[in-house]
Formats: C-alpha cells, structure tokens, sequence
C-alpha cells in the first residue's frame, strides 16, 4: 500500500508540526525543485514556506521549550525576529499568512526569557575550565569579569552584543579556560564572576580546585 501523504511542512514525517520543522525548513532556505520544505509548492524554499508551517502548528506548540535542538541549532528568538521581519515585507494578505504570522510572533515571546538572569557556573568546583550560563530579556551588551576574592580583576570576557534568549549550553554560554588575562593559569581557591548586560548585574562566586 502506498504511504499515505505527509502533512504539509511536516519534515520529519511524525504527522506534527512544530517548531523542530520549523528550524529544518530554515536550514534548506534557498533549495528549488522537488523538496518537502517547498510547504507551498511553488519551487522554491523561502520565507513563505516557514510561514505557512507556522500556521499549521497545533495546540501541542502551546508550550514549546527554550532548549529544542534540531541538527544541531536551537531555535533562537532572534531566528524567529528575522523570519517576521522577512515576512513584513512581504505584506500578504491571505488569513493562512495571516495566522503562521501571529503564531510565530507567539513563540517568540514564548522562548524570549522574561527576565534578565545570570546562572550557576558548570561544572562547579572545575578544573580547569567552566562555562558560565545566562539568559536576557532584551537585546545588551554582555561582559563577564572574574574576580578574585581580593577583589582584583582576573579575567574579562567581552562577549559583545547579544539577542535576547537562553545562552545556557555549551555552545552559547561563557566559556571561562581559568586562566588570567596574561594567559596564565590562576591559583585553585574561591573566585567571583559578574555578569553587565546593560543596565543589569549580577554577581555569583566559582571554586577552582585542583
């Protein structure tokens, strides 16, 4: 028996969709021909496409989580800003638009953090390298400054201008090698670290031990 036809914009054929599809049509921007990401069928993979996958997003993306991961790249609040911004300016006008429009607008303000935060270091005590989780409300400019317990700046990590969303894993939170801006390892012991992002900041305290 043949199989029977997928759901438009459903990527991986779980008969969903979801945010997780939504992230796999963006990463096949461009593709022409015969490809499941064309939602719309008119050739092309394009900013129509993530759309109108929103518009299909049932209630079961009423409460999507900030740390889905598809292929390796989360969905980011600044992903769903370009795809608005790209969809304005295409000013259509059909309820279907209409809705994927609202929806992502939706999950945006669903993934953005409500509050500006900084989070425990990990691992704690480490040797000898850490990352430094955070998250922001709003668009800042971010440093982290460790200190240590005599007050004396050891490090200052300038992360530069950052979107609002989660930077908790690995690959978005700050990295600290515990060493000083000399290059050198610094000594085991207490040490702090403050977070500027902003008007915001926030000190937490970190254990070197080797």
């Amino acid at each position: 028996p043949s199989e029977p036809e997928r759901l438009p914009g459903d990527m991986n054929g779980d008969g969903v969709v979801n945010i997780l599809d939504l992230v796999r049509i963006a990463g096949r921007f461009g593709r022409t021909g015969n490809d499941p990401a064309d939602v719309n069928r008119d050739g092309v993979v394009d900013i129509r496409d993530i759309v109108l996958a929103a518009a299909l997003i049932g209630t079961s993306a009423s409460a999507p989580s900030a740390e889905l991961v598809a292929g390796g790249q989360r969905l980011r609040p600044a992903d769903i800003q370009s795809w608005l911004t790209q969809a304005e300016q295409l000013d259509l006008r059909n309820t279907t638009f209409q809705r994927g429009v609202i929806r992502l607008r939706y999950l945006m303000a669903l993934l953005t953090p409500k509050k500006t935060d900084l989070l425990p270091n990990y691992p704690n005590p480490f040797n000898p390298e850490t990352w430094i989780p955070y998250q922001l409300s709003e668009p800042a400019v971010v440093q982290v400054t460790i200190y240590g317990i005599d007050g004396r700046a050891v490090r200052t990590l300038t992360l530069g201008h950052q979107s609002a969303g989660s930077y908790k894993d690995r690959s978005r939170a700050a990295y600290w090698d515990g060493r000083n801006e000399m290059g050198e390892p610094v000594a085991s012991g207490l040490y702090f670290y403050t977070l500027t992002a902003g008007d915001f900041a926030a000190t937490r305290k970190l254990l070197i031990q080797k």
